[in-house]
């Protein structure tokens, strides 16, 4: 069995949104009240793991005799609440991720519900929810009719847009397919990535950098306005809809690249870099960010999987950029301003270009 979710905009009436919204702050409530007595266990008991394991989560139904609106929400969006708590203190424990945080109201809301006796419905044009009546939707594609829905995450933007995430389950096994045309990719600061075949780079516009100006005006604009006041509120509502609107283009662009990527290769070799210790480290943080080098990653290990194809990655410490593609030397060092790789056997090529062939050879002995 395999999942796929489906997101789409939602269009609620002003109705549907004041439920929305005291939806999301129930759920926001309920986080932040079993969270907190969490955090007086975990600080009395963190030093013996052993009764700190055995210590059971607090549940929303504790919380409903005291604060009798939690019973005008979904159930289920409660519940999923504890869940996610559950799952930010596993991931805590075992390292994968720091304390959990409190909910913060000016921050993406959201909350997820369960299919329950048909109570979450896709009917035309429009999307049946728990405790509320038919939403419109916009749904821009179908969802094939051996997909289940088995959850849905309602959530609202910065900006005030409501979007559904569907989440469907669907038997799917993917046919391995035998790997013939193979791509390295090196990681490239300006244009995203540079393959191995041609050379050619993803020419990635930089959006964050195109945008930079325009941000900077508007955000120092809105440093100046009186806090919470009217202007202030619309000044802000312009910074984010400048944000989302490069977070959007960003998205779009890796999708697309992604997908170009996975149709025309059974295989592709790529490094498992660090880039927020190379943000860190180098002092690129914008531009690294600005590339989400780790999202495009993602993007491309799942259209390649679905397709039977497979994504390799090779050590962060592979000394790609210094080893010669053509004779194999390694160079001792070679510095961040050296655009040209030249060898002492004559050979001489695009610095990005040489590491991206050195890349897909590593790749294709680790296939083997």
């Amino acid at each position: 069995m395999a999942n796929k979710a489906y997101k789409f905009r939602l269009y609620p009436t002003q109705e549907q949104e004041q439920f929305l919204v005291k939806t999301f702050g129930c759920v926001r409530f309920v986080y932040n009240k079993m969270l907190a007595e969490r955090k007086e266990t975990y600080e009395k008991f963190k030093d013996d793991k052993e009764t700190l394991k055995m210590q059971k989560f607090p549940t929303p139904a504790k919380y409903k005799k005291e604060f009798a609106w939690l019973k005008e929400v979904d159930s289920l969006a409660l519940a999923n609440a504890q869940l996610n708590l559950q799952k930010a203190f596993k991931n805590f424990f075992s390292g994968r991720a720091e304390f959990p945080k409190f909910k913060k109201r000016k921050t993406r809301q959201s909350y997820t519900t369960n299919v329950v006796n048909g109570n979450i419905m896709l009917l035309d044009g429009y999307i049946k929810l728990p405790k509320l009546k038919c939403i419109k939707i916009k749904q821009h594609r179908e969802i094939p009719s051996h997909h289940v829905i088995k959850s849905c995450t309602i959530s609202r933007t910065k900006t005030g847009k409501y979007y559904v995430s569907i989440l469907t389950e669907y038997e799917h096994q993917p046919v391995q397919k035998e790997v013939q045309a193979v791509v390295g990719l090196d990681f490239s600061m300006n244009g995203l990535f540079v393959d191995s075949e041609e050379g050619k780079t993803a020419n990635y516009p930089r959006f964050y950098r195109q945008a930079l100006g325009k941000l900077v005006k508007e955000q120092r604009i809105l440093s100046r306005r009186k806090k919470g006041s009217n202007r202030w509120h619309k000044q802000r509502l312009k910074v984010a809809k400048l944000h989302e609107r490069i977070a959007n283009q960003r998205k779009d662009f890796l999708h697309k690249e992604s997908h170009k990527l996975a149709k025309r290769y059974d295989c592709v070799v790529i490094e498992d870099l660090n880039m927020k210790g190379m943000s860190q480290a180098l002092n690129f943080g914008k531009s690294v960010t600005d590339n989400a080098w780790d999202m495009f990653t993602t993007f491309l290990q799942y259209k390649l999987e679905e397709q039977g194809k497979k994504l390799i990655k090779i050590d962060k410490w592979f000394p790609s950029s210094k080893t010669c593609s053509c004779c194999g030397q390694v160079k001792e060092s070679l510095s961040l301003s050296e655009r040209t790789f030249r060898c002492d056997c004559g050979f001489v090529a695009d610095r990005d270009w040489n590491a991206s062939i050195n890349i897909k050879r590593e790749g294709l002995r680790l296939l083997v």
